[in-house]
């Protein structure tokens, strides 16, 4: 997730695919900080760090959602 993702290099079968993975890993993010916030055993820091991550998985899948969803013009 560290490395810049290049969409245009890649084919939309490989998009479909890392965009299940990717939303796959935003759902287990949003269900551990749920679960650390719940329990009270996270320090904040660590909260916040795993919310930085969600938001860029979020953006990513966006990308790859525009990516892959055709313009239509009106």
């Amino acid at each position: 997730m560290n490395a810049p993702h290049d969409l245009s290099m890649k084919t939309d079968d490989v998009l479909r695919v890392e965009l299940e993975v990717f939303k796959q890993e935003h759902r287990d993010l949003d269900d551990a900080i749920t679960a650390l916030v719940e329990r009270g055993t996270g320090d904040q820091l660590t909260i916040q760090r795993l919310k930085k991550q969600k938001l860029r998985l979020k953006d990513l899948i966006a990308l790859i959602e525009d990516r892959l969803t055709p313009d239509i013009i009106a």
